[in-house]
Protein backbone atom coordinates (compact mmCIF):
# COMPACT_ATOMS: atom_id res chain seq x y z
CA UNK A 1 0.00 0.00 0.00
CA UNK A 2 1.31 3.45 -0.93
CA UNK A 3 2.34 5.93 1.73
CA UNK A 4 -0.29 8.61 2.40
CA UNK A 5 0.12 12.37 2.23
CA UNK A 6 -2.38 14.86 3.65
CA UNK A 7 -3.27 18.22 2.11
CA UNK A 8 -5.10 20.59 4.47
CA UNK A 9 -7.14 23.36 2.88
CA UNK A 10 -10.53 25.03 2.56
CA UNK A 11 -12.62 27.39 0.52
CA UNK A 12 -10.70 30.21 -1.21
CA UNK A 13 -7.47 28.22 -1.39
CA UNK A 14 -5.37 28.96 -4.47
CA UNK A 15 -6.37 26.37 -7.12
CA UNK A 16 -2.86 25.75 -8.41
CA UNK A 17 -1.39 25.43 -4.93
CA UNK A 18 -3.80 22.62 -4.09
CA UNK A 19 -4.02 20.78 -7.39
CA UNK A 20 -0.37 20.93 -8.50
CA UNK A 21 1.04 19.14 -5.42
CA UNK A 22 -2.02 16.85 -5.33
CA UNK A 23 -1.39 15.62 -8.87
CA UNK A 24 2.43 15.68 -8.62
CA UNK A 25 2.44 13.55 -5.47
CA UNK A 26 -0.03 11.05 -6.95
CA UNK A 27 2.19 10.86 -10.02
CA UNK A 28 5.08 10.08 -7.67
CA UNK A 29 3.09 7.12 -6.27
CA UNK A 30 1.72 8.54 -3.00
CA UNK A 31 -1.90 8.22 -1.87
CA UNK A 32 -3.02 11.83 -1.38
CA UNK A 33 -6.03 12.95 0.69
CA UNK A 34 -7.51 16.42 1.00
CA UNK A 35 -8.90 17.45 4.40
CA UNK A 36 -11.00 20.54 5.12
CA UNK A 37 -13.21 21.80 7.95
CA UNK A 38 -15.96 19.49 6.62
CA UNK A 39 -16.52 16.98 3.83
CA UNK A 40 -17.90 19.10 1.03
CA UNK A 41 -17.09 20.42 -2.42
CA UNK A 42 -14.47 23.13 -1.87
CA UNK A 43 -14.40 26.30 -3.95
CA UNK A 44 -10.88 27.34 -4.86
CA UNK A 45 -9.72 30.66 -6.34
CA UNK A 46 -7.20 31.83 -8.92
CA UNK A 47 -4.75 34.53 -7.89
CA UNK A 48 -3.06 36.31 -10.73
CA UNK A 49 -0.81 39.29 -11.28
CA UNK A 50 -2.04 42.03 -13.60
CA UNK A 51 -0.34 45.22 -14.77
CA UNK A 52 -1.49 48.27 -12.83
CA UNK A 53 -2.55 46.34 -9.70
CA UNK A 54 -0.57 46.81 -6.49
CA UNK A 55 -1.41 43.28 -5.35
CA UNK A 56 -2.71 40.05 -6.85
CA UNK A 57 -6.24 39.73 -8.22
CA UNK A 58 -8.68 36.97 -7.31
CA UNK A 59 -11.06 35.11 -9.59
CA UNK A 60 -13.22 32.00 -9.12
CA UNK A 61 -11.23 28.79 -9.54
CA UNK A 62 -11.89 25.08 -9.60
CA UNK A 63 -14.10 23.14 -7.22
CA UNK A 64 -12.86 19.93 -5.65
CA UNK A 65 -14.24 17.53 -3.02
CA UNK A 66 -12.65 17.24 0.40
CA UNK A 67 -11.95 13.58 1.17
CA UNK A 68 -12.41 14.05 4.90
CA UNK A 69 -13.06 16.59 7.63
CA UNK A 70 -10.26 17.73 9.95
CA UNK A 71 -12.01 15.92 12.83
CA UNK A 72 -11.72 12.62 10.90
CA UNK A 73 -7.96 12.86 10.30
CA UNK A 74 -5.61 10.44 12.04
CA UNK A 75 -2.22 12.12 11.49
CA UNK A 76 -0.46 8.85 12.30
CA UNK A 77 -1.68 7.43 8.99
CA UNK A 78 0.18 10.08 6.97
CA UNK A 79 3.88 10.40 6.18
CA UNK A 80 3.78 14.07 5.16
CA UNK A 81 1.67 17.22 5.05
CA UNK A 82 1.07 19.87 2.36
CA UNK A 83 -0.27 23.32 3.25
CA UNK A 84 -1.45 25.34 0.23
CA UNK A 85 -1.98 29.09 0.28
CA UNK A 86 -4.69 31.39 -0.95
CA UNK A 87 -7.07 32.99 1.52
CA UNK A 88 -7.98 29.71 3.25
CA UNK A 89 -5.12 29.80 5.81
CA UNK A 90 -6.38 33.14 7.13
CA UNK A 91 -9.44 31.51 8.68
CA UNK A 92 -8.20 27.92 8.97
CA UNK A 93 -5.50 28.90 11.48
CA UNK A 94 -8.25 29.27 14.10
CA UNK A 95 -9.61 25.72 13.66
CA UNK A 96 -8.75 23.67 16.79
CA UNK A 97 -8.89 20.32 14.94
CA UNK A 98 -6.49 21.57 12.28
CA UNK A 99 -4.14 22.95 14.91
CA UNK A 100 -3.93 19.46 16.47
CA UNK A 101 -3.15 17.94 13.07
CA UNK A 102 -0.43 20.47 12.34
CA UNK A 103 1.14 20.04 15.76
CA UNK A 104 1.32 16.25 15.36
CA UNK A 105 3.26 16.49 12.09
CA UNK A 106 5.80 18.86 13.62
CA UNK A 107 6.07 16.84 16.84
CA UNK A 108 6.86 13.73 14.74
CA UNK A 109 9.30 15.66 12.49
CA UNK A 110 7.42 14.55 9.37
CA UNK A 111 7.95 16.37 6.06
CA UNK A 112 5.78 19.49 5.68
CA UNK A 113 5.47 21.56 2.50
CA UNK A 114 3.94 25.03 2.82
CA UNK A 115 3.45 27.71 0.19
CA UNK A 116 2.25 31.29 -0.16
CA UNK A 117 -0.09 32.12 2.75
CA UNK A 118 0.13 28.55 4.11
CA UNK A 119 2.79 29.54 6.66
CA UNK A 120 0.10 31.50 8.50
CA UNK A 121 -1.00 28.08 9.79
CA UNK A 122 2.40 26.97 11.02
CA UNK A 123 3.04 30.41 12.52
CA UNK A 124 -0.24 30.12 14.46
CA UNK A 125 1.00 27.02 16.29
CA UNK A 126 4.43 28.53 16.99
CA UNK A 127 6.48 26.09 14.91
CA UNK A 128 8.44 28.64 12.88
CA UNK A 129 10.52 30.12 15.70
CA UNK A 130 14.21 29.82 14.82
CA UNK A 131 13.54 28.38 11.36
CA UNK A 132 14.35 29.67 7.88
CA UNK A 133 11.25 30.06 5.68
CA UNK A 134 9.82 31.78 2.68
CA UNK A 135 6.20 32.71 1.99
CA UNK A 136 4.28 35.16 -0.14
CA UNK A 137 6.53 38.25 0.17
CA UNK A 138 3.81 40.35 1.84
CA UNK A 139 4.00 37.89 4.78
CA UNK A 140 7.60 38.77 5.62
CA UNK A 141 6.54 40.75 8.76
CA UNK A 142 4.28 37.87 9.84
CA UNK A 143 7.10 35.37 9.46
CA UNK A 144 9.49 37.60 11.42
CA UNK A 145 6.86 38.09 14.14
CA UNK A 146 6.60 34.28 14.33
CA UNK A 147 10.34 34.16 15.02
CA UNK A 148 11.37 32.88 11.58
CA UNK A 149 14.17 34.10 9.34
CA UNK A 150 12.44 35.13 6.10
CA UNK A 151 14.17 34.52 2.76
CA UNK A 152 12.69 35.86 -0.48
CA UNK A 153 13.56 32.94 -2.73
CA UNK A 154 11.81 30.14 -4.66
CA UNK A 155 12.13 27.46 -2.02
CA UNK A 156 13.64 27.17 1.46
CA UNK A 157 14.44 23.86 3.15
CA UNK A 158 14.82 23.85 6.92
CA UNK A 159 15.05 20.25 8.10
CA UNK A 160 11.79 18.59 7.07
CA UNK A 161 10.01 21.91 6.42
CA UNK A 162 9.96 23.08 2.79
CA UNK A 163 8.43 26.46 2.02
CA UNK A 164 7.85 28.47 -1.14
CA UNK A 165 6.54 31.90 -2.12
CA UNK A 166 3.66 31.18 -4.52
CA UNK A 167 2.56 29.10 -7.50
CA UNK A 168 5.17 30.52 -9.94
CA UNK A 169 7.74 28.68 -7.76
CA UNK A 170 6.02 25.27 -7.91
CA UNK A 171 8.83 23.46 -9.71
CA UNK A 172 11.48 24.45 -7.16
CA UNK A 173 9.07 23.82 -4.26
CA UNK A 174 8.09 20.29 -5.31
CA UNK A 175 11.66 19.40 -6.36
CA UNK A 176 12.91 20.27 -2.83
CA UNK A 177 9.93 18.66 -1.09
CA UNK A 178 10.33 15.42 -3.05
CA UNK A 179 14.02 15.30 -2.08
CA UNK A 180 13.03 15.50 1.61
CA UNK A 181 10.09 13.13 1.13
CA UNK A 182 12.09 10.42 -0.69
CA UNK A 183 14.70 10.46 2.07
CA UNK A 184 12.30 10.54 5.01
CA UNK A 185 9.13 8.82 3.71
CA UNK A 186 9.53 6.80 0.53
CA UNK A 187 6.41 5.79 -1.40
CA UNK A 188 6.36 2.22 -0.03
Amino acid sequence: MAAKILIVTGDAAESLEVLYPYQRLIEEGYDVHIAAPSRKRLRFVVHDFEPGFDTYTEKPGYTWPADLAFAEVDPGQYVALVIPGGRAPEYLRNDPELRKILRSFFDADKPVAQICHGPLLTAAIDTLRGRRVTAYPALEPDMQAAGASFQDTEAVVDGTLVSSRAWPDHSAWMREFLTVLRAKAPVT
